[in-house]
C-alpha cells in the first residue's frame, strides 16, 4: 500500500470529502484545506509528496499562486482540478508545469489513476506554454471540448506531427491556429494551404516552390509553403484531397526532413511543423487507393477528433456571444439575443457546424433593427437557411441520380455514341410530364413554362410516347 502524503486544496466540501475518500481507500495519507493561505501554512510545516489543488478557490486564484509553491517545493507533482473548463484554464495549468488538468465534473477512477501516475518516481510533466488571453480562438466548456483542450495543452512544447478530424465547420483551422499561437513556434509564421483549392497540376510546385523555367509560366524562381513556413508551422488542410503524385513527394519530405523546389537540384533542410486536417473517413480513401496508408500514419501522429456542434449544444449561447461581440469589433452594431431567442439556437441542428452558426449570428445583426434579437427573427432566419439546405439536397440527389444514368449508360460500353441524347430522354421524360400535371395538360402553359414553343413541345410529347390526357 502506498504511504505517500497528498495535500488537497478543494473549498467545496462535498467534492473534498468525495476526494478524500478515495485516496484515503488507496492508503495516501490527505490533508486538505480551503484556501492558499491555509496550503502555505500546512506546506511550511509537513513535505508534501504531491498538491492537488482547485483553481476557484473564493477570492484567490489556485493557479496564480502555485509559482510559490514550485519555488519552495520545485520536485513537487501538481494536479490541477477545475470547474472553469476553458481553454484558458488547460493552457493556464499547463503553464505551471503541472502533471494534469482535469476538468470537473472528472472521473474518480480516473483522478485516483493520475494521482498514482504522478507519485511514481518518473514523472511526465505537461509542456508549458504563454498565451495571450484575449486572443484565444476556441470557445466553449462542454465536456466534448475538455479532450481537445486537453491535448492542445500537451502539444505546446514539442513538434509532433498533428491530424485534426471533424466535420465541415467545426473549427479545424482554429485548432491548428492555437497550437500554433500557443506554443514555441509562435514567433514563426502560420501558413494554411487548402489542398481542395489547389489544381492538381500545380499542387507540388505551390507546396515546394519551383525555379524558373521549371514548367510554362514559371518566369521566376518561387518559394513554396514549406520554405514560407520555415521556424513556423504548416497547416494542411483537407488534406485527403491531395492527389497521389503530391502525396509520395510530401512523405519523402517528412521522412527526410528536407525538400526540392520542382525543376531544382539543391535541397531545402526544414524546420517546420506539420498539423494536417480534413473532413473525410481516412480509412475508407485509403481502402479505395486515394490516399497512401504510409503517409496517414506519418501525419497521425497525435489525433485531435472535433466534435460537431450537436454534440456540444452548450456551447451554443457561449459561441453566439462570443461572435456578437466579434461582430461590434468589426463594426456592426451591439445586439443581445433575447432568452427564447437563445434557447431556439441551442435547440438548433447546426449541419454546417459553428461555421454555419457564425453567419446567422453575423446575418441577424445586420438585418435586425431592433437591440434584442428575438426569438421570431432568428426562427425566419433559419427557416431561410432550412429552404436553402433541402435545396442543396435536392440539387445533390438529382446530380446523384443524373450520373447513376450516365453510368448505367456507359457500364460495358466503351463505343457508345449518343449518351448526350440518350441521358437527355431519360431526363426529359419526368420533365415534361411533370410540368404538363402542373399545367393540367394545357399545351399552351407547359410551353410557356419550359419556354419552348407549343410545336416544339408536342414534337417532344409524340418522341417520347407521353400521351397529355393523361396528365389533364
Amino acid at each position: 500500500m502506498p504511504n505517500e502524503k497528498i495535500i488537497l486544496v478543494e473549498d467545496d466540501p462535498s467534492v473534498s470529502h468525495v476526494i478524500i475518500t478515495a485516496l484515503r481507500a488507496e492508503g495516501y495519507q490527505v490533508d486538505s484545506c480551503k484556501s492558499v493561505a491555509e496550503r502555505d501554512t500546512l506546506m511550511s510545516t509537513k513535505v508534501y509528496d504531491l498538491l492537488l489543488t482547485d483553481v476557484g478557490l473564493g477570492e484567490e486564484d489556485g493557479i496564480t499562486s502555485l509559482s510559490a509553491v514550485k519555488a519552495k517545493s520545485p520536485d513537487i507533482p501538481i494536479i490541477i482540478i477545475s470547474a472553469q473548463n476553458t481553454l484558458n484554464t488547460a493552457v493556464r495549468a499547463s503553464e505551471t508545469g503541472a502533471f494534469e488538468y482535469l476538468p470537473k465534473p472528472f472521473d474518480l477512477d480516473e483522478l485516483v489513476e493520475v494521482v498514482q501516475q504522478a507519485l511514481k518516481p518518473k514523472s511526465i510533466i505537461l509542456p508549458d506554454a504563454t498565451m495571450d488571453e484575449d486572443n484565444l480562438p476556441l470557445v466553449g466548456r462542454s465536456s466534448a471540448m475538455q479532450d481537445v483542450y486537453r491535448m492542445i495543452a500537451r502539444l505546446l512544447k514539442n513538434d509532433l506531427s498533428v491530424l485534426v478530424l471533424g466535420e465541415s465547420g467545426t473549427g479545424k483551422e482554429l485548432v491548428a491556429e492555437a497550437i500554433h499561437n500557443l506554443g514555441h513556434r509562435k514567433a514563426g509564421p502560420f501558413i494554411a494551404v487548402n489542398m481542395a483549392a489547389i489544381p492538381a497540376d500545380l499542387i507540388e510546385a505551390e507546396l515546394f516552390g519551383h525555379e524558373k523555367g521549371a514548367f510554362t509560366g514559371a518566369v521566376s524562381s518561387a518559394a513554396g509553403k514549406f520554405e514560407q513556413a520555415q521556424s513556423g508551422t504548416l497547416f494542411l488542410d483537407e488534406i485527403g484531397d491531395m492527389p497521389m503524385h503530391a502525396q509520395t513527394r510530401l512523405l519523402r519530405a517528412l521522412q527526410s526532413g528536407e525538400i526540392s523546389r520542382v525543376g531544382g537540384k539543391g535541397l531545402v533542410q526544414l524546420d517546420v511543423r506539420i498539423i494536417a486536417a480534413t473532413n473525410q473517413d481516412f480509412l475508407g480513401l485509403i481502402e479505395q487507393g486515394k490516399f497512401r496508408e504510409d503517409l496517414y500514419y506519418r501525419i497521425n501522429v497525435v489525433p485531435i477528433e472535433l466534435p460537431p456542434l450537436r454534440d456540444r449544444s452548450s456551447d451554443v449561447p457561449a459561441l453566439a456571444k462570443h461572435f456578437l461581440n466579434l461582430a461590434v469589433s468589426e463594426g456592426l452594431p451591439a445586439k443581445n439575443i433575447t432568452d427564447a431567442g437563445m434557447k431556439r439556437l441551442k435547440n438548433h441542428f447546426w449541419r454546417g457546424n459553428v461555421r454555419e452558426l457564425k453567419n446567422v449570428i453575423y446575418r441577424l445583426v445586420v438585418t435586425g433593427r431592433e437591440e434584442n434579437i428575438s426569438d421570431t427573427a432568428i426562427q425566419q432566419i433559419l427557416n431561410i437557411e432550412r429552404s436553402k439546405d433541402q435545396l442543396k439536397l435536392a440539387n445533390s440527389e438529382f446530380e446523384i441520380h443524373v450520373k447513376s444514368i450516365v453510368s448505367d449508360l456507359l457500364a460495358g460500353n466503351d463505343d457508345i455514341s449518343n449518351i448526350y441524347a440518350e441521358a437527355s430522354k431519360r431526363f426529359e421524360r419526368p420533365l415534361l410530364t411533370e410540368v404538363m400535371n402542373h399545367a393540367h395538360g394545357n399545351q399552351i402553359k407547359a410551353a410557356k413554362m419550359l419556354g419552348i414553343n407549343r410545336n416544339t413541345l408536342r414534337k417532344k410529347l409524340n418522341e417520347l410516347d407521353i400521351d397529355p390526357a393523361e396528365t389533364r
